[in-house]
């Protein structure tokens, strides 16, 4: 499961790209219960989202080159550099070279070979979230792309993961685990692409109640990508996206 103890490889920190940052806030602040803190116009406005003081998420300014509203998840590596040249080694592209973020950390943003976007971050002052798995953080990540098989050999070599395949019902589901890790530290999944959609990173949000959230976020301007459904051992999920169209799930995890 993710924990705050970040192992290299695991997921640290997820922001969403918006062309009108105020509106986003708006909207994940209701729906999340989170408050927000800017940092100011120096920083593009950027805001730190919290939940009792701790940092769950953030909401950044899209840059032009963007490729519209999106979220972002964010891995751990002790060198974002040596992890770039990997990167394009392996058959990902650079999006963003590694860069310094006044010594709170280094990164860089890039692609897989089927086009899903992703970070890295070097940690320098900021370690990374400051909550994940409680209501209202990161509960879980998961990569959607054409050909899940085709995929992994590009972030073994990237990050070193492990993958193994779990049942689910009549098939199975890759789960990835940080090289460091045990059989406790699972941090994200792999699904098939549906029909019609690109391939993405998904945050999981862990929420008190999955349907009474997605009926939320359809009043504040948000939209439903696929309605609640319960997954036996797992919890009741909905795939949604903000009024910007970027993609998220909120989860109501099983006890």
């Amino acid at each position: 499961m993710l924990t705050i103890h970040y192992l290299p490889g695991s997921p640290c920190w997820i922001d969403v790209s918006s062309p009108d940052v105020e509106a986003s806030n708006t909207f994940y602040t209701r729906l999340f219960e989170w408050r927000s803190l800017s940092l100011g116009p120096e920083h593009r406005d950027y805001r730190f989202c919290q939940v009792d003081g701790k940092t769950v998420a953030g909401i950044a300014r899209a840059f032009p080159d963007d490729v519209g509203a999106e979220w972002l998840v964010y891995f751990r590596t002790a060198d974002a550099d040596a992890v770039a040249k990997t990167i394009e080694q392996a058959g990902g592209t650079v999006i963003r070279a590694p860069r310094d973020i006044e010594g709170q950390g280094r990164m860089g943003v890039f692609a897989d070979p089927a086009g899903a976007r992703f970070a890295v971050w070097q940690p320098g002052a900021t370690k990374g979230l400051g909550l994940v798995t409680d209501p209202g953080s990161l509960g879980w990540a998961e990569l959607h792309v054409p050909d899940p098989a085709a995929i992994r050999p590009f972030y073994e070599a990237v990050f070193g993961w492990r993958i193994e395949d779990l049942p689910m019902g009549d098939t199975s589901y890759p789960v990835i685990s940080p090289a460091e890790g045990d059989e406790t530290s699972s941090v994200a999944g792999i699904a098939q692409l549906q029909p019609g959609d690109t391939p993405h990173w998904l945050p999981y949000f862990e929420v008190p109640g999955c349907d009474a959230t997605v009926a939320l976020g359809q009043r504040l301007g948000g939209t439903v990508r696929a309605p609640a459904t319960s997954t036996e051992g797992v919890g009741r999920m909905a795939f949604l996206a903000d009024p910007f169209g970027a993609r998220f799930a909120v989860i109501t995890s099983s006890a």
